[in-house]
């Protein structure tokens, strides 16, 4: 038979991280820190199973899980010396989720369990305190009533903040116990009024109660939402936690806090993190009251004048700090705890590995690798590759002037300019428009999660670095700044006023994570550059990948980028991409639209020399490193002139009237153009193009041997073939050309052909094909929509229903569709190599710079990917991290 329940505490338990996958992450780190011998309040788990079953039998429960149920609470009621209902010392407990995944936030919990009108005096006798009791009942009816219940918590807050305001009240800690006996009978009758049944005095209903309620979170819309953006499977479940409740809101000698064993924003060896005295956790991540420093050095840099922990309680703040460099090096990562110090006892409440931005992440994994904690492939496998467009963008130059309007805690670095929105909603409407947008909020809360994810940054008035908003920006990787105390935010008037100064919804402003700046207007950026840990983990990387990375560019100034960040040459230059400049365009038209040979060589001599010109660059900045060139590949839809002065203009070139040019276009209309006039269809029926492009690189490459002093060996690829015999066709005149230049210039020109295999028929006629190409490059753009039937650009239509309905997984033009695509290019692959073992394989689609996509890349053999400059160092990582997986499956 299963086994649901599973409990922990007392320095033993029934599990550990080895049974994460039932455990969830909480409930592993939990019983792990009790095996460790660390004060964890004791308590039990019911496992993901659990969950799984609830909602493929229609919410129900499995047989046995309340015999387990009930046999766990007997043995936590001897492991505290309490009971459920008693009346002289009450169990009471904590409800929390526990997902395999951290999903901070997103799914409900229920604390102080097992209150009612009985224990909550008997609370009030042990604590010698009746205001506490009082207070931690209020809360619970609150919790349990919005979470189980579905009493609005806005109706809670209403009944406080009227008694807050008749008394003049500006704190909770400010009311009485009598007053908190009349808001705990005002907040029954509201239950009763709500719900149609008293609030439940039966702690064993109150927690069969919790526990549905938290199974019920793991479908709740935040939850979803933050599953979609972070690929967490819905399949997994969440395990349920009940623990008994310690009390950091007891009194002066009590508090509660979270605290990171190294700084989540930059990566430093320092303890970081907060607490709040006298208080619950949910106080802290909720940032309702401004925290305090753990450590002294952290207090100094706020300037705070309130105590840090490690002045107020010395001794507790020791042992703390011993447990955190314990757990850290247990796990051999940074480490996300929160505690709670109940009358001087410390009480370790979770840990789990800290959530972390991509600067951070990078110093921590190499850090931790040259400490010896992890080895230099786990450092590498401790980055996820996509993180790092975060680095690779511009970011605020710091010697230009900027207007600061008031500056926060720079809660997660970077920056971001964007109009001001005050809703989540109005940040998913920005981005729909193609609006960037700063999300501004009096604090975040969970239901703000696709709101943070449509938005530029975040802006905060409370909170801080450790509450809701800079958690879950530094997991997005948004920048973010909190706990600008002066910032007055009327979402309704659509208005934030700091120190007098008024900005309105829509006004532009920037905000620097890194800083806590917040500066009207738009300010300047600097470009990213690859230095100290960045460029340390890319050596890593670039030691322990197989594959080599190229990029797709075609203008000299993408190509220095790409240089800067790594790229090992060029697999994709685009040849149509150069011509789309006004002065350039009118030449390609007279090419195109030309009736004879004679007259689309003269259009040809035009563009000659500019293209001679882009590729010498090109050669050049490359300096001896591949250079993959592909033939002219428009749909020429995109090169006909439109309207009349268009029209007019080449009609004058070509010495047409506008009535003939017209009637030439219409000829050359196309019903689907990507499918049409193209590629090598194109060189086949306009020898004279192909012939003008060979001359170009050949001469080209020439100029640039000559210059640099380094030979330069082209690869010229053929695009759009379908058969062996267009690819002859096309290579005879490129080899034609290339013994006419090296006649006229002395000089000998190594090159090498190759194609394109976009087409379903290419790959499945690779290995005829390969007798005459010595390199294939996959345009998996292409190869994409000619397998699947499928236009890109008219995709969005429907594609995103069939992600929703779940007929596709993934976006196939966003990651390769390995059981269709992939097929066809596991084929060509192998049946190229039959005839040409050394073939050369490249990868150069949109694709070339999606980790997974490049995970299958390496898996299938290529020899290269090749993507866009700005991703040059993610496809490194990524092709790194593939390679390390391939050695690790084979057992190399």
């Amino acid at each position: 038979m299963p086994r649901w329940v599973f409990s922990f505490g007392a320095g033993g338990a029934d599990g550990g991280t080895h049974l994460k996958h039932l455990l969830g992450g909480k409930g592993a780190n939990l019983a792990e820190m009790a095996l460790l011998g660390l004060p964890v309040p004791p308590g039990f788990t019911i496992t993901t199973e659990v969950c799984r079953h609830f909602y493929a039998n229609g919410k129900t429960y499995p047989d046995g899980l309340r015999d387990e149920v009930e046999q766990a609470l007997v043995q936590l009621s001897q492991r505290t010396g309490r009971s459920f209902g008693d009346a002289q010392h009450p169990l009471l407990v904590a409800v929390r989720s526990g997902a395999l995944a951290s999903m901070p936030g997103m799914m409900d919990t229920v604390l102080n369990l097992g209150l009612n009108d009985v224990t909550v005096e008997a609370l009030a006798r042990e604590a010698g305190d009746e205001r506490f009791a009082l207070d931690s009942y209020r809360r619970f009816i609150q919790m349990y009533g919005d979470v189980v219940l579905g009493v609005g918590v806005h109706l809670f807050e209403d009944v406080l903040d009227d008694v807050k305001d008749r008394e003049g009240y500006f704190a909770d800690t400010e009311l009485s116990a009598a007053e908190w006996r009349d808001i705990i009978d005002e907040f029954k009758r509201l239950v009763e009024q709500e719900t149609g049944a008293p609030f439940p005095q039966d702690p064993v209903e109150q927690l069969w109660g919790a526990i549905c309620a938290v199974f019920g979170s793991w479908m709740n819309s935040r939850a979803v939402t933050f599953r979609k953006l972070h690929g967490i499977p819905s399949t997994a479940g969440t395990a349920v936690n009940i623990q008994a409740m310690v009390f950091g809101n007891m009194d002066e000698r009590s508090a509660t806090g979270v605290a990171f064993t190294r700084n989540p924003s930059t990566g430093e060896k320092t303890l970081y993190g907060e607490f709040l005295v006298n208080a619950q956790g949910e106080d802290v991540v909720a940032g309702l009251r401004t925290p305090q420093d753990i450590t002294e050095a952290s207090r100094v840099s706020t300037r705070s004048e309130r105590p840090s922990l490690e002045l107020l309680m010395p001794e507790t703040y020791r042992e703390f700090i011993g447990y955190c460099d314990q757990l850290e090096r247990h796990f051999r990562d940074i480490q996300d705890i929160e505690f709670t110090i109940e009358r001087g006892k410390l009480w370790m409440l979770q840990t789990r590995s800290g959530k972390r931005t991509t600067e951070a992440a990078m110093r921590i994994a190499v850090e931790m690798a040259n400490e010896g904690l992890i080895s230099r492939d786990e450092a590498i496998e401790r980055i996820d590759p996509s993180s790092l467009d975060q680095l690779l963008h511009p970011t605020i130059d710091a010697d230009v002037e900027r207007d600061v309007l008031v500056t926060g805690l720079p809660a997660s670095p970077g920056a971001a300019i964007g109009e001001i929105v005050f809703t989540s909603e109005e940040a998913e409407r920005a981005r729909q428009r193609g609006i960037k947008s700063i999300l501004v909020r009096i604090e975040t809360s969970p239901e703000d999660i696709h709101g943070m994810h449509a938005a530029e940054g975040i802006l905060t008035a409370r909170g801080g670095m450790t509450s809701h908003a800079a958690v879950v920006a530094r997991g997005m990787g948004k920048p973010c700044v909190v706990g600008v105390g002066a910032l007055k935010v009327d979402g309704a008037v659509g208005s934030l006023t700091v120190h007098g100064r008024t900005l309105h919804r829509g006004d532009v402003i920037t905000i620097d994570g890194g800083t806590g700046q917040v500066m009207v207007g738009r300010v300047p950026m600097r470009q990213p550059a690859l230095s100290g840990t960045f460029a340390t983990l890319m050596e890593w990387a670039d030691a322990a990948r197989r594959m080599k990375v190229r990029t797709n560019v075609e203008t000299p100034s993408d190509a220095r980028v790409a240089r800067e960040f790594g790229a090992e040459g060029i697999g994709l230059c685009r040849t149509e991409h150069m011509f789309f400049d006004h002065q350039r365009i009118t030449a390609v038209r007279e090419m195109i639209l030309a009736e004879t040979p004679e007259r689309r060589r003269d259009a040809c001599a035009k563009i000659l020399p500019m293209q001679r010109q882009d590729f010498a660059e090109l050669f050049e900045i490359m300096h001896g490193l591949p250079v993959c060139i592909r033939l002219l590949d428009p749909p020429l839809h995109e090169f006909l002139p439109r309207g009349e002065q268009e029209i007019g203009e080449v009609a004058r070139v070509l010495g047409l009237t506008p009535e003939a040019l017209r009637r030439r276009v219409e000829n050359l209309e196309e019903f689907n153009p990507m499918l049409g006039h193209r590629g090598c269809r194109l060189a086949v029926s306009f020898p004279e193009i192909a012939e003008m492009q060979a001359r170009a690189i050949f001469e080209a490459a020439v100029i640039a041997a000559r210059s640099t002093g380094v030979p330069v060996m082209p690869e010229i690829m053929v695009p759009l073939v379908a058969a062996r015999a267009e690819l002859d066709y096309v290579k005879a005149i490129i080899a034609r050309v290339a013994t006419a230049v090296a006649k006229e210039s002395g000089e000998h020109i190594g090159y090498q052909v190759g194609t394109m295999i976009e087409l379903p028929r290419a790959a499945l006629k690779a290995a005829d094909i390969a007798e005459s190409a010595e390199f294939f490059s996959f345009g998996t753009n292409d190869l994409t929509q000619t397998t699947f039937g499928i236009s890109r650009d008219d995709a969005a239509s429907f594609l995103p229903t069939y992600l929703q309905k779940g007929i596709l997984s993934r976006d196939p033009f966003v990651s390769i569709d390995p059981d269709g695509v992939g097929e066809l290019i596991k084929i060509a692959i192998e049946r190229g190599r039959r005839t040409r073992p050394d073939i050369k394989l490249g990868i150069c689609g949109e694709h070339g710079g999606d980790p997974d996509s490049i995970a299958f890349c390496e898996g299938a053999g290529l020899t290269y990917v090749s993507c866009s400059p700005f991703r040059v160092p993610i496809a490194r990582l990524a092709a790194a991290r593939a390679a390390i997986a391939e050695r690790r499956e084979f057992g190399v």
